[in-house]
């Protein structure tokens, strides 16, 4: 199934006057975990190192819910690569996009790319693909466990190097497939552009059918592909592999959504912060989430 949504029509801006404020990331707190903070945790493979991941926990939740049943939907992240003229620092503190997507009223994990000497995040591209991958196999069913998510219904996203690794991470094999039920990326796709100067991401022939067999891991379920800009490169690169996941393509036109750069959100229009501000996209993208999820962020 493939269902693809249009650019703001300029005539939308008036509705965005009557939307709902600006989010908010909450700033990187001290201390354990607690509701309505975003914390730095260092799972217990790694203590003594450098290498961490950020969790947050919806103003709602209480321990108190979690022992008595309650379980709430889990978005996990995967970051850009460092490019500070785009704004982006390749770490986890930098992540909005797993924010945006739920209002802040699902579980955040932001999960690191381990580095090759397994001493720190990996700030650009994939670090140790292993220790990567391992981390998430564990992390995101301990999390659940510790917190309260609910495994049925944990969505990967990612921006950016992030948005590849949606598939390229998350889709690598049998083993961490089955974790999400659903994945979104924004800006960039697994196979879609060849990657220079990488070994995994070159030559493009051999990037794409990698790619494609990554893809086939979807096994049908819901997958949210977002471009600034538009999505009809994506939409041609998928062409023939639409049957292999429920594609919904959102063209996002982040310039309109956040105007002139550098602004107070972003100082590029390569960016995870659109879903930030209100617009009729990031209504779409909620929709999405709620349709997979069940979380209500009307």
């Amino acid at each position: 199934m493939i269902a693809a949504l249009p650019l703001l029509h300029p005539l939308w801006s008036a509705l965005l006057l009557a939307a709902p404020g600006d989010l908010t990331v909450p700033p990187l707190g001290a201390g354990p975990p607690a509701a309505g903070q975003r914390v730095s945790v260092t799972a217990p493979e790694y203590a003594g190192t450098a290498v961490h991941h950020l969790l947050y926990l919806p103003p709602a939740w209480t321990a108190a819910a979690v022992a008595a049943g309650q379980r709430w939907p889990v978005v996990v992240e995967y970051t850009g690569n460092q490019a500070p003229t785009l704004g982006s620092s390749g770490l986890v503190e930098g992540a909005a996009l797993g924010y945006g997507l739920t209002a802040g009223r699902a579980i955040w994990l932001v999960l690191p790319y381990v580095a090759a000497d397994h001493q720190r995040n990996q700030e650009t591209w994939w670090g140790d693909v292993g220790a990567t991958l391992d981390y998430a196999r564990r992390e995101v069913p301990r999390s659940c466990a510790a917190w309260g998510g609910d495994p049925a219904r944990v969505l990967l996203c990612g921006f950016s190097r992030g948005a590849i690794g949606v598939n390229y991470l998350g889709l690598h094999d049998d083993r961490i497939a089955p974790l999400w039920c659903g994945l979104v990326s924004h800006d960039h796709y697994d196979g879609e552009r060849e990657w220079g100067g990488t070994t995994w991401g070159a030559p493009l022939a051999t990037y794409r059918a990698a790619a494609t067999a990554r893809l086939q891991r979807h096994a049908g379920r819901p997958a949210l592909v977002c471009q600034n800009g538009g999505t009809a490169g994506l939409r041609d690169y998928l062409t023939g592999r639409v049957d292999l996941a429920s594609f919904t393509f959102l063209d996002v036109p982040v310039s309109q959504i956040l105007g002139p750069f550098p602004n107070d959100l972003a100082i590029h229009p390569h960016t995870d912060r659109w879903l930030l501000r209100p617009s009729p996209a990031r209504q779409t993208a909620w929709n999405w989430v709620t349709s997979v999820t069940g979380l209500q962020l009307q």
